[in-house]
């Protein structure tokens, strides 16, 4: 058995061709849809980047495994605590690639930074091989694609393998070469990207709001600034030209990526394994790019971050067939041990969505919960044609507490129907209580890491971001939205102020007596 994981960061499935985009973005990518099964509602359970593969390797919802965030307490796993044996669970079977080393025995292989770059040291649990790229997860293709060819030359031909490759292209800044060009130029944008859409995403505050695509950690500030080395990433969207450029540039990435995939197929029908490889092509999370008036981020837990592509050609089984059952990413580890008529590990989160693979059974689920809690903190139930989204931080965009998006109608989130559907509402808050309580009380210790992060002062990529967020939203003419961000975030503001700070509460509490 030869198992290729393609891991694609940032990869949404809008912009894919198999899923019906109307770029040519991704031929490689669509001629192995076309061999295997494509998944068209498969979610990660938890985003974004070190959450994600961090349940997926695992098994296990964030929530129970404890990592969620990008930072503080819940960056890191839970222990095992008292009950830890001689070598922990990861190592035995617990995560993706020990379980596919002990029980079918193959040699499993990592090429990515990933760990390195997120200090997720777990990832590596149960990998006999692994290859650091070595920038962090800021490589481009052309970096990744020599030592994977370099590994396909050397061992594809030997039997009993799983290897996992991570691909960063599409994600921010964009980075394709200079001289790779632009093939998109001369095609529209996405139809629902509009003039009048863009006007209105104008009005909104956050990061990678189309005012601020940047964060500067160093200096806790959203800015506009562009880099020289990045010019298909814009700092600002103002106009259609910008809007171009942004979509254009993320295009670019995953053409440049997917040529580079095309490079690997060759390489392996070269070595004579192609037609028995069982190939899944998937990603971390999506991207935003104009949902929910963010551009170029995965930063919420909304259908444009949490919704992932999932392709699975598996020789012998079924072929160009599309499943629309609901799933999370951790089911894999389930489907496996289904596949390979294996023990299923008690811990697991997931449920095997096997049938799908075997006889095209519609084996998916009556909702998913899917989590965020690195840019904000919420949790939302894809349930039917809808997505209810229910905020607890809302990282300064000014979100609405529920949100209800029908996603046959309005595919982009564009309208909040909550406050005309609460019945639908009401639902939804059933299903997130069912699931919540189902999984604390797998809970080892009983924490909830979503609170754990608001408690440790908010997301990581808004904590302490405020103050000086407020000083950008006045030089910019935004001011407007200032009162309300310090409404819901009292504890961004000390209790004894400095002078400058206290002037402007001063001048905010004048403007609210005003109204």
């Amino acid at each position: 058995m030869r198992i290729l994981f393609l891991d694609l960061d940032s990869t949404s499935p809008d912009h894919l061709g198999c899923y019906g985009y109307h770029r040519n973005t991704s031929p490689n990518i669509d001629r192995i849809a076309a061999e295997g099964v494509r998944f068209t509602n498969y979610y990660t359970s938890d985003a974004p980047c070190a959450p994600s593969r961090t349940a997926l390797m695992s098994g296990k919802f964030g929530i129970i495994n404890g990592l969620v965030g990008h930072g503080g307490t819940a960056g890191d796993m839970k222990l095992e605590g008292r009950e830890r044996d001689l070598m922990g669970k990861l190592t035995r079977g617990g995560a993706l690639p020990s379980y596919l080393n002990l029980v079918a025995d193959l040699n499993t292989v990592l090429i990515s930074p990933f760990p390195q770059r997120h200090s997720t040291f777990h990832f590596y649990a149960g990998f006999n091989e692994i290859m650091n790229t070595g920038q962090y997860g800021n490589e481009s293709a052309e970096r990744v694609t020599p030592v994977a060819l370099d590994w396909i030359e050397r061992n594809a031909s030997k039997d009993n393998w799983f290897l996992y490759i991570n691909y960063w292209d599409p994600h921010t800044p964009y980075r394709a070469p200079e001289e790779f060009g632009n093939p998109f130029e001369h095609e529209p944008l996405p139809a629902w990207l509009t003039e009048e859409v863009l006007e209105k995403h104008k009005q909104l505050a956050g990061s990678h709001s189309v005012h601020e695509l940047n964060i500067d950690h160093r200096g806790k500030t959203y800015t506009n600034q562009t880099s020289p080395a990045f010019p298909r990433y814009p700092g600002e969207i103002q106009n259609m030209d910008d809007m171009r450029n942004m979509i254009d540039g993320y295009d670019c990435g995953i053409r440049y990526m997917d040529e580079h995939l095309g490079r690997l197929f060759a390489s392996l029908e070269e070595q004579g394994v192609m037609d028995d490889l069982i190939i899944m092509i998937s990603a971390d999370h999506g991207e935003n790019m104009g949902q929910l008036g963010i551009y170029g981020e995965h930063a919420t837990a909304d259908q444009a971050t949490c919704r992932i592509p999932m392709i699975i050609r598996w020789p012998g089984m079924k072929q160009g067939i599309v499943d629309e059952g609901l799933h999370y990413h951790l089911d894999l580890l389930p489907t496996l041990a289904d596949m390979l008529n294996s023990p299923v590990i008690s811990d697991w989160s997931g449920t095997s969505y096997a049938p799908v693979l075997r006889e095209g059974a519609d084996c998916g689920r009556e909702y998913v919960v899917v989590s965020q809690c690195a840019h904000v903190a919420q949790r939302s139930v894809r349930f039917r044609e809808w997505i209810y989204i229910r905020t607890y931080h809302d990282g300064f965009h000014l979100f609405d507490k529920e949100m209800l998006f029908n996603l046959a109608d309005d595919p982009k989130e564009q309208h909040n129907v909550a406050a005309e559907h609460k019945e639908i509402c009401r639902e939804a808050v059933y299903y997130l209580n069912e699931w919540h309580e189902e999984a604390m009380r797998k809970n080892s210790d009983a924490v909830d890491p979503l609170w754990t992060v608001i408690k440790e002062g908010g997301p990581f990529h808004a904590r302490g971001y405020l103050k000086e967020y407020i000083s950008r939203l006045e030089e910019t003419g935004r001011d407007h939205l200032v009162p309300e961000l310090v409404r819901r975030h009292p504890g961004e503001f000390p209790q004894e102020p400095n002078p400058a700070l206290g002037h402007m509460i001063a001048k905010i509490g004048a403007r609210m007596t005003n109204k």
